[in-house]
């Protein structure tokens, strides 16, 4: 009962409900970061207190050009946006925008979406701070394998290992360590000593190259995780646990904890074996790796038996899909998408844009508008043309000689039927000024090819500058889609070049990328929609001329042909 209503307190403290207050007004960019506990997150079997967890910041979640360049302006505060969290960075890339936090919290209560902490950021005259440690309170032992060369140091303060090790780039929360079947040694370490009866945590990750004989993860003196294949085992004394899969060219978390009679091997979060279990009395030195071939990042040691709560989120906060913990850029004074962090979700995709992707969407817009003027003056256009063919056409058939129609232009000057006519009355009337009282079939004929130039003509017009919507719907989606593939092609190679291959730093790049996509469909589709009605339109009107040459010569034979 005490336990937890100390876990209570704990989470009311550091995780209540989010403040809308900002903490400091000379910080003037904050990340709201959540640890959802809830259904739709992180299903953990129970509170934890006292927990260090990562913080990963990258260009969709936070403002780098706001940031000093080392990072020395970062603050983290709880959801009162009033208590200091100690923090460590273990890596900040201003260049590249991508940066990872230590953060050690208080309590992570279960079944809640109020697990919240603030990252402030944003003010130059931030004075350097000297951080409080994060993992020297209860870890013995914390290889990040961040260092670039030179021997693994030790976060948590214990001894370097004894010789340098080989890096990886490209590890699972940064840099890793690379093995090749020789292990990395250090010096037996207090901290690590080994009490009867006594409590022991061990945390890392591992990715394999590939299928070994027997291969010895990690070895701190009776206490021993091994591989053999792809199956994980762990030994206290003669005590054995295993039967666990870890699979090969997969990052896999494993986790042994010991205390209270009880040792339990756990893969990805998950318990897999239990067995009865006692710690010797022992000060050993730490060996990882002897025979094995792969890939090593974030080993904790810990002289306590976390349970299984601690382990489930150890194992989720520090994976590449870390989906429960949620982050998001807030502007000055709380409001997502407003300050120096605006313009939310879209604000994110507009701030990832490379610089290929805005030179498409400009395009992309200059196209839009040349398609929604041509549609919008085509539109009137045939619209007046068809109500002035209705007006002309009633006029027509009503006055079977035809008489003052041409004369009436002030009604008709839209209508092309009245055009037509008016070439018509035209040829007639110099025929007869030439003394040509009766029209033969030829004169017919020759009037009807008249009409027939002046309707192409007609149509000429009617088309013209319809080729650019013809442009904007086949031509659009192809510059959208070139802009997507350059705009995923350099993140790509961003990421490469950074080494970070967390879901987080790649997502807002690729989001903006296919934005260049959804520009091309945007103008490609409104175009689509307006060039088909307008294409009918056209149509008809163009039918329409047809029929009314016919029906004017009809007329002219009938009034001023032969008999």
């Amino acid at each position: 009962m005490l336990r937890r209503l100390l876990i209570t307190l704990l989470a009311s403290t550091a995780f209540a409900t989010p403040a809308q207050a900002w903490w400091n007004e000379a910080w003037t960019t904050r990340t709201r970061v959540v640890l959802d506990t809830s259904d739709k997150g992180l299903a953990l079997p129970g509170s934890v207190t006292d927990v260090v967890v990562p913080v990963r910041l990258h260009s969709g979640n936070f403002d780098f050009g706001a940031v000093a360049p080392d990072g020395a302006d970062l603050r983290v505060l709880g959801a009162d946006d009033k208590t200091a969290l100690p923090f460590e960075i273990e890596r900040f890339d201003a260049i590249n925008e991508l940066a990872l936090l230590w953060v050690r919290v208080p309590a992570v209560a279960q079944g809640s979406d109020k697990n919240v902490l603030h990252v402030y950021a944003g003010n130059e005259k931030a004075p350097v701070e000297a951080r409080a440690p994060v993992f020297a309170a209860d870890h013995a032992t914390v290889l990040h394998f961040s260092e670039a060369e030179g021997p693994a140091q030790d976060a948590a303060g214990g001894p370097p290992s004894s010789g340098p090790a080989a890096r990886e780039a490209n590890g699972l929360l940064g840099g890793a360590l690379r093995l090749a079947g020789t292990p990395l040694a250090f010096a037996p370490n207090p901290r690590l000593a080994l009490a009867p009866g006594g409590g022991l945590t061990v945390a890392l990750w591992l990715r394999p190259d590939a299928p070994a004989e027997t291969s010895t993860l990690v070895t701190l003196g009776p206490v021993t995780l091994k591989r053999t294949l792809d199956q994980v085992e762990a030994r206290i004394g003669d005590e054995k646990l295993g039967g666990a899969a870890l699979p090969g060219s997969a990052w896999s978390h494993v986790a042994l904890t010991v205390g209270t009679g009880k040792a339990r091997l756990y893969i990805n979060g998950q318990p897999v074996a239990e067995a009865d279990a006692l710690l010797p009395a022992a000060t050993p030195a730490l060996v990882i790796g002897q025979g094995y071939k792969g890939l090593v990042d974030e080993l904790q040691i810990l002289p306590a038996a976390r349970d299984a709560a601690w382990v489930k989120l150890a194992a989720a906060s520090q994976g590449l899909d870390a989906a429960f913990i949620k982050s998001q850029k807030e502007g000055e004074g709380g409001a997502a998408g407003e300050g120096s962090g605006g313009g939310g979700y879209f604000g994110i995709l507009l701030k990832n844009l490379t610089t290929d992707a805005w030179v498409v969407i400009v395009i992309l817009l200059l196209m839009f508008v040349v398609a929604v003027a041509v549609m919008v003056g085509k539109a009137r256009l045939v619209s007046q043309v068809g109500r002035a063919n209705d007006r002309f056409l009633d006029r027509f058939r009503a006055d079977l000689s035809g008489s003052g129609l041409a004369q009436d232009t002030e009604s008709f000057t839209h209508s092309t039927l009245y055009r037509l006519y008016a070439i018509g009355e035209a040829e007639i009337a110099k025929r007869r000024a030439q003394g040509v009282q009766t029209l033969s079939g030829a004169s017919l004929d020759a009037i009807k090819a008249t009409l027939d130039a002046v309707q192409v003509r007609e149509n000429h017009v009617l088309n013209a500058r319809m080729v650019l919507l013809t442009i904007a719907i086949s031509g659009g989606p192809f510059l959208g889609l070139l802009g997507t593939v350059v705009g995923v092609m350099i993140t790509f190679a961003a990421i490469a070049a950074a080494g970070d291959v967390n879901v987080n730093a790649i997502a807002p790049g690729i989001a903006a990328a296919l934005l260049a996509t959804v520009a091309g469909l945007g103008v490609a589709i409104p175009a689509l929609f307006g060039y088909n009605w307008l294409a009918s339109r056209i149509k008809t009107i163009s039918a329409d001329m047809q029929i009314f040459v016919d029906e004017f010569v009809t007329r002219a034979a009938e009034l001023h042909g032969k008999t």
